[in-house]
Parts: structure tokens; C-alpha cells; sequence
């Protein structure tokens, strides 16, 4: 499931190198929690305007997750 985030978040924005994925170990309520690092000046382009694209993200992301029986969340930093 990082693969797929990596995927979807490096053709957002500019500067690749700076998007950093760290994933927690799943808590008592067996939710995987995803924090994903983004460079300041793309941060806006990961949200989008209103949270759109940041939603969107988290909905295709659960909805792989899905297929697996795993629970997830994505925050973004």
C-alpha cells in the first residue's frame, strides 16, 4: 500500500525527492496509519483546494485497502 501512495502523490507534485512515507504499526483498532512528508511549496497541491485531492487520496487508499482486509489512515504533514 506505500507503493501505491508513493505512486499517486510523486505525479502530484514537483520536487519527488522530498516525499518521505512513514507507516505506524497497527493499533489497537488494527488501523495502519500512513504519514506521508511532502516538500512546504507542493503541500498545496497534495490538498487541493478544500481538501479535495487529499480526500481523494484517502478514498483510493481505503479502497485498496479493502481488497486485503486492512484499515488505514493517511495523514498528511
Amino acid at each position: 500500500m506505500e507503493k501505491l501512495l508513493m505512486t499517486i502523490v510523486c505525479e502530484l507534485v514537483e520536487n519527488k525527492d522530498a516525499v518521505e512515507i512513514q507507516v505506524d504499526e497497527p493499533n489497537e483498532e488494527g488501523i495502519v496509519v500512513y504519514h506521508l512528508h511532502v516538500a512546504p511549496e507542493d503541500m498545496g497541491r497534495v490538498i487541493g483546494k478544500q481538501g479535495r485531492i487529499a480526500k481523494a487520496i484517502r478514498t483510493v487508499m481505503r479502497a485498496g485497502c479493502s481488497r486485503i482486509n486492512q484499515k488505514i489512515m493517511v495523514e498528511i504533514d
